[in-house]
């Protein structure tokens, strides 16, 4: 079973945490990573790219020259591909890049995703931040004491104190535990998980 030391604002060791093995302790499968992280990046994907058609480009309702006797080719419309300003052939239109994922494959990824964190010595585990109020330069100092300057926060629940302080620092996101994913994971060099959100975690993927 995986162990880490729990640790406080001023990086000094408050106590020890036993991990699930199941979690944190789960085989390195790149492939997964990739494939969760593919599918997360279409979801995000607007869609919104659009061309026009011939069919749909303004203009064309003549015929621009008559079809025989001018020694130039036949040709019916303006609106042609053929033409500049004419439609565009087989050109993008909106549409929905999302797809389905069995849960069971995302759950895993996110196994993977953490073990591999525990495993490379990039996860720390907070007794609690704690902060007074809403001050960016709180925040800075707790992050600057860990010795991280990249880091991905994990909460338990919302914590408008600790969101707001953060909001405004570059290479750190606060996100809640039920919103934990795999690209957010592998984009931030470290994973700071607070005490009281690591057993949320554990029980959501066991």
């Amino acid at each position: 079973m995986p162990t880490v030391d729990v640790l406080d604002r001023t990086n000094s060791k408050v106590g020890q945490l036993d991990l699930s093995e199941a979690v944190f302790g789960a085989e390195i499968k790149p492939n997964l990573l990739h494939e969760v992280v593919v599918w997360q990046l279409a979801k995000r994907r607007k869609g919104s790219a659009s061309t026009k058609t011939r069919v749909e480009v303004r203009g064309g309702g003549r015929k621009p020259w008559r079809q025989k006797g001018t020694g130039r080719a036949r040709v019916g419309t303006r609106r042609s591909p053929l033409w500049r300003g004419g439609g565009v052939t087989f050109g993008p239109k909106p549409r929905d890049y999302s797809y389905t994922l069995p849960r069971k494959v995302k759950k895993a990824a996110l196994r993977v995703a953490l073990s591999d964190k525990l495993g490379e010595g990039k996860l720390t585990v907070l007794k609690g931040f704690d902060l007074e109020q809403i001050k960016t330069k709180a925040f800075v100092e707790v992050m600057d004491n860990l010795e991280t300057q990249n880091a991905l926060v994990i909460t338990a629940a919302a914590d408008e104190v600790l969101e707001k302080s953060s909001r405004n620092v570059p290479k750190f996101k606060v996100l809640r535990a039920q919103g934990l994913n795999v690209y957010d994971i592998l984009k931030y060099d470290r994973l700071v998980l607070l005490e009281d959100a690591v057993a949320g975690i554990e029980e959501a993927l066991s």
